[in-house]
């Protein structure tokens, strides 16, 4: 029997970006026993939840308080998927992120393995800082890594946890690089260069993109590792599922590629001319700008995940010919 077969499974940040779409591979699965916890707030993320099927949601501000309760209200979990956190890279609240990307995880962690349960979580390649330390999950000497914002430092906090009190041996977890796809309208700026350019060129006919201020790499020349979300929650499901796969993984397509190799297949799929227009980056977030990132997949590949990762274009084309241009979520 499958892992996942065994026992329900929690998803934290179940109505969020790669929560969603994590419910939504499980229910192709015919995986229907899932508890979400979230919390919905005031904008518009309830609306990935329309679509899937799941047992039961409860706000995230209870979930802990019924995960101790005596009383067992969800039974047993094979799995825990905690995806829950505060992602933006701006927020300037340390205590705050401490508390959910950091305690919480801790916690959740903790109760998992005391449970005998799967337990598989978000780290971020936000952790690697500016990469001069190399973005190698292998790498063993998290003490070397220097995160460039509290987001990073803050899942940092828990890898290095994890690592000193010996729980990377017993659990996943999963540096997600430069994810993007269906299901991210919700996060505002947060979300992805890919929606934010569909939007402008659909309202303006061009996409701006910042100037590049580092002499290695022209204007819209800076490289990230861009990931289509349905590839990344097939590696997070195949590492859940491979029980002698623990420790940390990169989860990326083990590509640089530039801003400009993204929004040309926008214009493309949208059948506009390629108009781009180069402007100043703010002040504060020149001084964290990464100019370059690329998973190292090679720990992955190790493990037995075989499948082909979907070429950069064509999920940018799946995306906006079938879920922007729609106004889809998946399922849908």
């Amino acid at each position: 029997m499958n892992l996942l077969d065994e026992g329900k499974i929690l998803v934290t940040g179940g109505a969020g970006f790669i929560g969603s779409a994590l419910v939504w591979a499980l229910n192709k699965r015919g995986l229907e026993n899932i508890i979400i916890a979230d919390y919905l707030g005031n904008d518009e993320k309830w609306k990935n939840l329309v679509p899937l099927r799941f047992d039961h949601y409860l706000e995230a501000d209870y979930l802990q308080e019924q995960l101790q309760s005596k009383e067992r209200p969800f039974g047993k979990f094979s799995a825990i998927f905690h995806l829950g956190a505060c992602s933006s890279t701006t927020e300037t609240d340390a205590s705050y992120l401490a508390k959910n990307n950091y305690e919480y995880t801790r916690f959740l962690a903790e109760w998992a393995i005391a449970q005998g349960t799967r337990f598989v979580y978000a780290s971020s390649a936000a952790t690697y800082g500016d990469g001069s330390q190399g973005m190698d999950d292998k790498n063993e000497d998290l003490t070397c890594l220097r995160p460039l914002n509290m987001y990073g430092y803050s899942k940092h906090m828990f890898d290095r946890y994890a690592q000193r009190r010996n729980l990377l041996q017993q659990i996943v977890g999963l540096k997600y690089f430069n994810v993007f796809g269906p299901n991210e309208s919700h996060k505002g700026e947060m979300r992805s260069m890919a929606d934010k350019a569909f939007q402008q060129i659909r309202d303006s006919g061009k996409v701006n993109l910042f100037k590049s201020y580092h002499p290695d790499f022209d204007d819209g020349e800076q490289k990230r590792d861009f990931l289509y979300v349905k590839d990344a929650v097939a590696m997070t499901l195949f590492l859940a599922e491979n029980e002698k796969a623990n420790g940390l993984f990169n989860i990326g397509s083990g590509q640089a590629q530039t801003w400009i190799e993204l929004v040309e297949p926008i214009f493309n799929a949208m059948d506009k001319p390629v108009a781009i227009d180069f402007i100043e980056m703010p002040d504060h977030i020149r001084e964290h700008y990464q100019y370059y990132t690329k998973a190292d997949i090679e720990k992955l590949r190790k493990c037995g995940y075989n499948l082909p990762i979907t070429p950069l274009k064509d999920a940018v084309s799946d995306y906006v010919s079938n879920y922007l241009q729609k106004g889809r979520t998946l399922g849908a």
